[in-house]
């Protein structure tokens, strides 16, 4: 899949071998909902242009926030306290 919109954050949930994504443009638009393996993710969020990645704060996302950096991300971890205001229940 061939991203052509800009996109302004990436949201990610984090799991052992399958994260879910979500990405929007600045204002809000959804751009893309997709489901990567942890072989695949490296190398799709180093072709997206640079813009702000969430995710909560775990010792994973420290793992993956540094990753991410260094692909010129800027990185936003999230409390897990505020996480649970998103999940639908």
């Amino acid at each position: 899949m061939k991203i052509t919109q800009d996109v302004a954050i990436v949201g990610i949930d984090l799991a052992k071998n399958v994260f879910q994504l979500h990405g929007a443009t600045a204002g809000g638009d959804v751009v893309f909902r997709r489901k990567l393996t942890r072989a695949r993710l490296p190398a799709f969020m180093e072709a997206l242009p640079p813009g702000v990645v969430a995710m909560e704060a775990c010792a994973g996302a420290h793992h993956w926030g540094r990753l991410f950096a260094a692909f010129g991300h800027e990185l936003r971890l999230v409390p897990p306290i505020y996480v649970k205001l998103f999940l639908k229940r």
